[in-house]
């Protein structure tokens, strides 16, 4: 049971995915996602319930190229997923999920959620404070520790995607749009940036095909704009690209992209330890050598996405502003670490 698009949240679709009678439904756009389009929710009911009046519905997006990037990497079909198999077990700030599905054809999907309210986003064009970021690493660590070789995550065939033909794929196509990403923001990246970038490039093969370690449940873009701020803890949205894979590819991508750099700098070795202490307090077996290198490893995870992301949906304005803002960030990232000397 799912819906084409934002037209189709009617109060009667509505009634059926809810169980309950919905006599009207007003709504507003929210969020700023690109893959999916995000509704607030006002709901009227017939009679007395103990769903809230007001939800967030996320539906597929009416932008064809959004569609087509969603389709290609199987989006809608990951977070209902997860929403209708993981979530619930997570001791973390995920919102509450009351409706998920997912019809394989056409690629339609629906997911509605508790509206957090008035827990505001983090903004990742200014970037995270140290405290906020810490909050955030907070749940990013009992996410992670809840899936840390976890067989069960691991026999999920959605979740569970990583092969060598998926990483050849995806390292054929970045390879193939960074020309148009050089080509769209080389100019405003400067040479530094564009420098590091194609000093990767060629080993970007054997990078995406490295799964040495253990495991887990990794979020996949866990940054500022999707995570809210304000509430009792920290809350983790857009589980879109959730994946089974190195948790510390989490961690090295939000840091990298959500913080200032010189923020960054200043406060890096503190928030990764606060990771590691967080993550061992939880029962997970982890040296800080094996955490500090693989997050250095993990720099050229937020290139990756910067990349592959801004080709493929829909262009924006604030969306070139992020791109290019989050890529000259992982770029100084990597540089910092000496991440190149890692990839081999």
């Amino acid at each position: 049971m799912t819906i084409s698009g934002a037209d189709a949240l009617t109060a009667s679709w509505l009634s059926d995915a809810l169980g309950t009678k919905v006599t009207a439904v007003q709504t507003e756009p929210v969020g700023t996602g690109q893959v999916s389009d995000s509704l607030r929710l006002f709901l009227t009911y017939a009679g007395d319930t103990a769903l809230p009046v007001t939800m967030v519905a996320k539906v597929p997006a009416a932008d064809p190229s959004s569609r087509a990037a969603a389709r290609a990497i199987r989006t809608y079909e990951v977070e209902a997923s997860f929403y209708a198999e993981v979530a619930e077990r997570l001791d973390a700030g995920v919102p509450t999920c009351y409706f998920s599905g997912y019809d394989p054809e056409p690629d339609e999907y629906a997911v509605l959620l508790a509206d957090l309210a008035p827990a505001l986003p983090g903004d990742q064009l200014a970037g995270l404070a140290p405290a906020d970021a810490a909050a955030a690493i907070a749940e990013m660590a009992a996410l992670h520790a809840a899936g840390w070789d976890d067989p069960g995550l691991a026999a999920l065939p959605w979740l569970n995607r990583h092969d060598a033909d998926s990483a050849a794929f995806t390292a054929a196509m970045v390879t193939d749009l960074y020309t148009g990403f050089k080509d769209r923001y080389a100019a405003e990246l400067g040479p530094e940036v564009i420098a590091l970038i194609e000093d990767f490039l060629p080993s970007i093969g054997a990078y995406l095909a490295e799964r040495d370690g253990p495991s887990t449940l990794t979020h996949g873009d866990f940054r500022a704009d999707n995570l809210l701020f304000g509430g009792p803890r920290a809350a983790v949205l857009d589980w879109q690209t959730c994946a089974y894979g190195p948790g510390l590819a989490d961690l090295s991508y939000f840091l990298g992209s959500s913080l200032p750099v010189e923020v960054r700098r200043a406060h890096e070795k503190d928030l990764v330890q606060r990771y590691h202490t967080a993550l061992t307090g939880r029962g997970v077996a982890l040296t800080w050598d094996d955490c500090w290198t693989a997050y250095r490893y993990h720099t050229f995870h937020g290139i990756v996405m910067a990349i592959g992301a801004s080709m493929l949906v829909e262009r924006t304005a604030r969306g070139d502003e992020m791109f290019r803002t989050m890529t000259t960030r992982h770029a100084h990232h990597a540089r910092d670490l000496d991440s190149l000397a890692l990839t081999g």
